[in-house]
């Protein structure tokens, strides 16, 4: 923990961590929900768990989503990110219990709204999403879970049943000492507008994707 100095040049510790600053009852068109929110010091963001029912500490249904607000927010078919939040707040709500973290700073995998949109005009112009961030000067995937391990952590969480078709989640999940009892699919129908981008996904950043040979058609 480093120090600043604060008023009359005193030294004043800076925070370190995560800590929980709230918890707030959040009724959804999906069901009543507990918002959990956090202060992750280190990087200065704001968090947020969405918690329903009774999650136990042992294989519990969690989703990692990463923040995306074109898709999220916006309905953008260019990924499945709102489709994947859609269907994730369902699973939790029908299984009666499960968690998602909602993952501030991880917008367009780590390099922020502005650089997504510049990556996603590249892929206009025919780059892949990776070529594309490699040709901004950008990492390929900047996000750290980090902050998502603490969160579960504090919420008494000891093992996931992770939904995900990310390995490289489940990895970090379990470099950061939360176990994942299993990788469950949560698999999206492609359309015309994300099916390049899934294939990507699937043959450069190794997400188990095995839907995508049903649509071989889609261009």
């Amino acid at each position: 923990m480093t120090e600043n100095l604060g008023v009359l040049g005193k030294k004043t510790p800076r925070r370190s961590g995560v800590e929980r600053v709230v918890n707030a009852p959040l009724p959804t068109v999906y069901g009543k929900f507990e918002a959990v929110g956090y202060m992750d010091h280190d990087r200065g963001d704001e968090q947020v768990a969405l918690v329903y029912g009774d999650v136990g500490t042992e294989g519990v249904l969690t989703r990692l989503h990463s923040e995306c607000l074109t898709g999220d927010a916006f309905g953008s078919q260019h990924c499945e990110c709102g489709d994947q939040l859609d269907s994730a707040l369902r699973a939790v709500v029908a299984e009666g219990s499960g968690i998602v973290v909602y993952l501030r700073g991880h917008e367009g995998r780590g390099i922020g709204l502005l650089a997504k949109l510049r990556a996603m005009a590249l892929q206009a112009e025919g780059l892949d999403t990776v070529e594309a961030n490699l040709a901004l000067g950008l990492p390929v995937d900047a996000r750290d879970y980090r902050v998502a391990a603490e969160m579960l952590r504090d919420l008494g969480v000891r093992s996931v049943r992770l939904m995900s078709n990310n390995p490289r989640k489940r990895e970090a999940l379990e470099q950061h000492g939360v176990q994942v009892a299993e990788q469950v699919p949560l698999l999206i129908p492609p359309c015309e507008n994300n099916i390049t981008y899934l294939r990507t996904k699937r043959e450069r950043l190794d997400h188990h994707l095995p839907h995508l040979d049903a649509v071989a058609h889609l261009s």
